[in-house]
C-alpha cells in the first residue's frame, strides 16, 4: 500500500486518492440540489407555465415526490448493502438523469409527479445513501471536513444551476423571462450529465479505501492499528439488525435532527430567488444574489466541516441551529423592501447553505461509526428524506394560504431550527462508534 510519509491526522487536505471519492460525491450533491431543490426556482415556474398550473401546485407535487421517494431510499439502502456503494450510486444517477428529462417534458402533472419521484429517489439515494456509505468507509474520522468538501456541491449548484438552466432555455417567449417552450429541450443536457456521472462512477469509484491501496482517512498502518478498531471486520452489518435499529433512540435522534436542519436549508434555498423578487430585486438580480451568496457559502460549507472535526458534530449542530434561526428571523422582518437586515440574513444563510447537509452523514457516522454503516444508513436515510421533503409542503401550503408570501415559511423554518437545537442536546454523540472508543480507551 502507498502510505502517508508523515502524521496526517490533523491535515484537512491529505486524502490521497480519496479525493476521487470526494469530487464524485460533490458532483452528485450538485445534481441533487439542482434537480430537486434550488433548481425549483426556475423549473417550477416553467413547468407550471407549460401545464397551465399555479407554481404552488408544482411545489406540492415536489413535496409528494420527495415523500414517495422514501420508498426508493429503502430499496436503494438494501441494494447498496448487496452490490456496494459504487454500483448503487452509478445506477441511481442514471435513473435520476433519465427521469429528470422525462419530468421536464411531462404532458401532465401526473406524469411530472411520477417522474419526479424517480428523480428525488434516484439522485438522493446516489448522494446520501451510497455517497454516505462511501464517506463513512473512506473517511470515518475526517467525515466532518470531507462532508464540508462534498457539500460544496450544494453551494456550486446554488450559485450556477439556475443561471445554467436560464442560459440553456434562452431565448424565451417575447416579453417573458426564462418562461418558454425552450425549457423542454434546454433541460436535456442536465439529465445527460447525471447519466454520464453514473457511468463514470461505476468505472472509477471503489467501495473501500483498501481497494485503492490506502487506509481509512489515508492514515499510516501504525496509526490505523493504534487508533482504529481492527478487531471486527468492517464488512457485514456491525451487529445491527432491521428490528434492532428502529428500537434505538440514537437512530431516531440522528434521523430527525439532521432532517429538520435539511427542512430549514432546502426550504429556504428552493424559494430564495422568488423571495428576493418579492423584496424588490429583479429576477436576474435575484439570481445574481443567489450566485454570489452561494459562492461565499463554499467557505461556510468547508468551515462547518472543520469546526465539526475540531469540536464535535453535536456542538457544531447546536451552533448551526441558533445561527440559522437568527438568519431566518432577520429575513422575516422584511415585508416588501430590501433592508440592511436582509443583507445580514442573506450572508448568514449563505454560510449555512451546505452546512446542514454535512450533518446527514457526519452525525450518524459519529454515533454509529463505519462498522455496518450501510445497514444503519439504510434505515436512517429514508427517515431523513421523509422529514426533509416536508419543506416543500410547508412552502406550497404557505404560498397557497398567503397568496405567495414566502416570508411566513421563514418563520416556520426558524421555529423548526430552534426546536431542533433542543433535540440535538439529547444526542449521545459517540455511543456506538468503535473507532472513537479505540482511540479513547483508557
Amino acid at each position: 500500500m502507498a502510505k502517508p510519509t508523515k502524521d496526517n491526522r490533523k491535515s484537512v487536505v491529505d486524502f490521497g486518492v480519496g479525493w476521487v471519492v470526494i469530487i464524485y460525491c460533490l458532483l452528485m450533491f450538485f445534481l441533487y440540489v439542482g434537480m430537486c431543490n434550488d433548481g425549483a426556482n426556475i423549473t417550477a415556474p416553467n413547468v407550471a407555465y407549460r401545464l397551465g398550473l399555479e407554481q404552488g401546485d408544482i411545489m406540492n407535487m415536489n413535496s409528494l415526490a420527495g415523500l414517495v421517494g422514501v420508498v426508493f431510499f429503502i430499496i436503494a439502502g438494501q441494494v447498496n448493502r448487496k452490490i456496494g456503494a459504487r454500483m448503487t450510486s452509478g445506477i441511481c444517477c442514471i435513473i435520476s438523469g433519465i427521469a429528470y428529462i422525462l419530468a421536464c417534458n411531462a404532458p401532465s402533472i401526473v406524469i411530472y409527479t411520477v417522474c419526479m419521484c424517480f428523480v428525488y429517489g434516484g439522485i438522493m439515494s446516489a448522494g446520501y445513501v451510497a455517497g454516505g456509505t462511501l464517506v463513512a468507509s473512506w473517511f470515518p474520522k475526517k467525515k466532518g471536513v470531507v462532508m464540508g468538501y462534498t457539500t460544496m456541491g450544494h453551494n456550486f449548484a446554488s450559485a450556477f444551476y439556475v443561471q445554467l438552466v436560464a442560459i440553456l432555455i434562452a431565448p424565451t417567449v417575447a416579453g417573458t423571462t426564462n418562461i418558454g417552450e425552450n425549457f423542454s429541450t434546454g433541460i436535456v443536457p442536465i439529465g445527460i450529465a447525471a447519466i454520464v456521472l453514473g457511468i463514470l462512477g461505476m468505472i472509477f469509484i471503489r467501495n473501500e479505501p483498501w481497494e485503492r491501496g490506502i487506509n481509512p482517512d489515508n492514515v499510516s498502518d501504525e496509526i490505523y492499528q493504534k487508533e482504529y478498531d481492527t478487531k471486527d471486520a468492517v464488512e457485514g452489518d456491525g451487529g445491527w439488525t432491521t428490528g434492532k435499529l428502529p428500537a434505538t433512540k440514537e437512530l431516531w435522534l440522528a434521523a430527525i435532527t439532521t432532517g429538520f436542519f435539511q427542512i430549514c436549508s432546502v426550504g429556504v434555498m428552493s424559494q430564495l430567488v422568488i423571495r428576493n423578487t418579492q423584496l424588490g430585486f429583479s429576477q436576474q438580480a435575484a439570481m445574481n444574489v443567489m450566485t454570489i451568496l452561494a459562492l461565499g457559502g463554499v467557505v461556510g460549507s468547508w468551515l462547518v466541516g472543520v469546526i465539526d472535526d475540531a469540536i464535535g458534530t453535536k456542538k457544531t449542530m447546536v451552533m448551526f441551529g441558533i445561527w440559522y434561526a437568527i438568519a431566518l428571523l432577520l429575513n422575516f422582518t422584511a415585508v416588501d423592501s430590501v433592508t440592511p437586515l436582509v443583507y445580514v440574513s442573506l450572508f448568514m444563510i449563505a454560510m449555512g447553505i451546505g452546512g446542514s447537509a454535512n450533518f446527514t452523514t457526519s452525525l450518524p457516522t459519529s454515533i454509529f461509526g463505519r462498522q455496518g454503516f450501510d445497514k444503519v444508513n439504510s434505515v436512517i436515510f429514508p427517515i431523513q428524506g421523509a422529514v426533509t421533503a416536508l419543506c416543500f409542503l410547508v412552502n406550497g401550503v404557505v404560498q397557497k394560504i398567503t397568496g405567495g408570501q414566502i416570508r411566513m415559511a421563514y418563520l416556520v423554518f426558524a421555529g423548526v431550527a430552534l426546536v431542533n437545537v433542543l433535540l440535538v442536546l439529547m444526542v449521545n454523540e459517540h455511543k456506538y462508534n468503535r473507532d472513537w472508543m479505540a482511540a479513547h480507551k483508557k
